[in-house]
């Protein structure tokens, strides 16, 4: 009886952690397949709940009590373990870089380059994000702010302010963007600035990548990442190995509830591209960015 309750409490605890115990993102923020994995231990927890409970209620007999008790106990272990084998790898440098990136749209970062966003957080580095518009014409701009705050959130990002110019009419308020990204600069001191790239078919992305090398007409570092309206101009020769990040990409992509119609936004997209740039990176995934220019010493090692 006493370890059919230890089981049914074992369980409850396994449950109720990952039901609410855990800030919202954790798991799949830092496990590969965590979805898969957190479904499949749910059921298991179930089915061990439902059995330790069966136990102490029936009292079917204490071999059987054990049998189930040893099933709870080996489970437990053998999630911590698989668990533990799939979290990604982090690798925490030992000077702490700035990175800004600035995008047009509430779901512009996320696509470009939010697997080497949030690599970049476990780093240890500060990134922060600064988005021109909130996508109105896209969408609902009651809504897409906020998508691209939780966004952000579980990519980890320091920060994420969504301004309110025009969409699909950036380019008739360059000076103002250029105000607020030498704000942002000067706030922040960021040691890399991404932004979206001249080879661009969207007039907003263009205007953005324009407003941005205005404004940051004297930083020693920039990198233009890859949108999904980017042209067949568009040579990239700078590589992020994002291998590990792909699940978190994709998670942080469909925050973007708003825009889920868009054949862009869907998770095999956004891996084939990974995939795709990969193997030009001759690795399993990457995500692509054009140096405007690139000091190494203040991006180091990717």
């Amino acid at each position: 009886m006493l370890l059919s309750l230890a089981g049914v409490l074992l369980s409850v605890i396994v449950l109720g952690y990952i039901a609410v115990g855990s800030r919202p993102g954790q798991h799949t923020r830092l496990v590969r397949g965590a979805k898969l994995l957190r479904n499949a231990i749910i059921v298991t927890y179930a089915v061990l709940l439902g059995l330790n409970l069966w136990c102490v209620l029936a009292d079917p007999g204490e071999l059987l009590e054990d049998v189930v008790a040893l099933l709870t106990l080996v489970a437990t272990g053998a999630w911590g373990l698989v668990v533990t084998k799939r979290r990604i790898p982090i690798a925490v440098r030992a000077r702490r870089r700035k990175i800004l990136a600035v995008g047009a749209h509430p779901d512009d970062l996320e696509l470009a380059c939010g697997g080497t966003l949030a690599k970049l957080v476990d780093a240890g580095h500060e990134v922060r994000g600064l988005v021109m518009s909130s996508g109105e014409v896209g969408g609902n701009s009651s809504t897409r702010p906020e998508e691209a705050r939780q966004g952000a959130s579980f990519l980890g990002l320091s920060d994420m302010r969504v301004l309110n110019f025009p969409d699909t009419r950036l380019e008739t308020v360059g000076n103002d963007m250029v105000a607020a990204i030498e704000s942002a600069m000067t706030e922040f001191a960021p040691d890399v600035i991404f932004t979206h790239s001249a080879h661009d078919q969207h007039q907003d992305h263009y205007a953005v990548h324009q407003a941005t090398l205005r404004a940051a007409r004297a930083h020693h570092s920039i990198l233009c990442f890859e949108s999904p309206s980017v042209t067949r101009d568009f040579d990239p020769s700078v590589f992020v190995d994002i291998d590990g990040y792909v699940d978190v990409k994709v998670e942080a992509v469909l925050t973007h509830r708003n825009q889920a119609g868009k054949p862009y936004m869907t998770p095999q997209r956004v891996r084939a591209m990974a995939a795709f740039r990969g193997a030009q990176a001759k690795n399993s995934n990457a995500e692509a960015f054009e140096p405007v220019r690139l000091l190494g010493s203040a991006i180091g090692d990717l």
